[in-house]
């Protein structure tokens, strides 16, 4: 039986109304006390995220993102005085360059030098990326470690507050390993050692995936029609280990479960020839209503913003009424929205295709 043409979605289409003090400044006093929306039956429950492991199965499979978060954010002078506030994007391996966002009053030019933190030189080497709309730099030192020092944490633009010592530690997961992001995988924010081992005990699998998460995550969709939007791009590696859990999970009937959106792409754009393959490249897959999902059945994400990349994603995975009343739903109920809020638990529609 053929399946009925599907809407031309429209960005608007993706909008909703929220309420200014729903978007969370700070993270819940405990990761696993934050709220947890269980949208997996036709009637949603309101939880608290540590009820999880009561909402899996044994032989399931949670996959996290493994990525680290940088102290991204830098801010400098140029060598003619004017101020400089600087986001890198991307530490190019084995170099030490950078890809970064760079916001003056009049753009250096190349060959300029920008001193940051009065405490370390970068020179200019021209404009990169998307649109040349990006700038190539190099650091005088190892990226990493002078951000470490000197850098502060990249919080979202919609978190009011200068970045503190609380953001240190909450905005990164406790399992982070790999450094390169500059916005946390969100929606693993909310695990803690302790609801690990109940996950442990419940016989719930683990695995993951490194995605380095770009700070295109938070650019707004420009165009109306989603045909016409080009996504960014992000660096991610699916280990052979994890495409062995995922085919192990399938033998024994369990549900690959993908902590957070970021967690999904790497998953799905592995699978975009047909299969999961191992393997280390760039994605800048763009999930809209309509999609074939081929990996994940359940997905762990937290509240996204309005007309954004990540709503057309969940709508494409839950299907768009169902996400349409479940953020209505979350409003009512003051769920927390965004980075440091509230997550829900959604299954994959029934009804997917290519």
């Amino acid at each position: 039986m053929s399946l009925p043409a599907l809407p031309a979605h429209t960005v608007a289409d993706f909008d909703f109304d929220l309420p200014p003090e729903l978007i969370a400044q700070h993270p819940a006093p405990e990761r696993s006390g934050s709220r947890l929306l269980d949208a997996t039956d036709a009637v949603p429950v309101d939880r608290v995220f540590r009820e999880l492991p009561e909402l899996l199965s044994p032989g399931d499979l949670l996959i996290f993102n493994n990525t680290r978060v940088i102290k991204a954010r830098l801010y400098g002078v140029k060598a003619t005085g004017g101020s400089v506030e600087a986001l890198v994007e991307r530490v190019l391996p084995g170099t030490r360059e950078v890809w970064m966002h760079l916001r003056a009053s009049k753009s250096p030019k190349p060959g300029s030098r920008v001193r940051f933190a009065d405490a370390f030189d970068a020179v200019v080497l021209g404009r990169c990326g998307p649109d040349e709309g990006l700038f190539h730099l190099r650091f005088e030192g190892d990226p990493f470690a002078l951000l470490e020092v000197h850098g502060h944490v990249p919080l979202p633009p919609y978190i009011a507050h200068a970045d503190g010592e609380d953001d240190v530690r909450r905005y990164q997961t406790v399992f982070a390993k790999e450094p390169g992001a500059v916005a946390a995988p969100t929606a693993a924010l909310h695990f803690d050692e302790a609801l690990l081992a109940r996950l442990a005990e419940r016989g719930v699998e683990r695995a993951h995936v490194t995605l380095h998460v770009g700070a295109g995550t938070f650019q707004p969709v420009r165009v109306d029609r989603l045909s016409e939007h080009k996504m960014h791009s992000e660096w991610f590696e699916v280990p052979q280990s994890t495409v062995d859990a995922v085919a192990a999970c399938r033998a024994r009937g369990g549900n690959v479960v993908a902590v957070g959106t970021t967690t999904l792409r790497a998953l799905e754009s592995a699978a975009h020839g047909g299969r999961l393959e191992a393997g280390a490249r760039e994605t800048d897959i763009f999930i809209t209503p309509g999609f074939e999902f081929r990996v994940v059945d359940r997905l762990v994400t937290n509240f996204h913003l309005p007309k954004s990349t990540l709503m057309m994603l969940v709508s494409a995975l839950a299907g768009y009424e169902r996400i349409r009343a479940l953020y209505a739903h979350a409003i009512v109920q003051r769920y927390r929205f965004f980075s440091y809020g509230d997550a829900m638990l959604l299954s994959r529609a029934q009804a997917t295709r290519p």
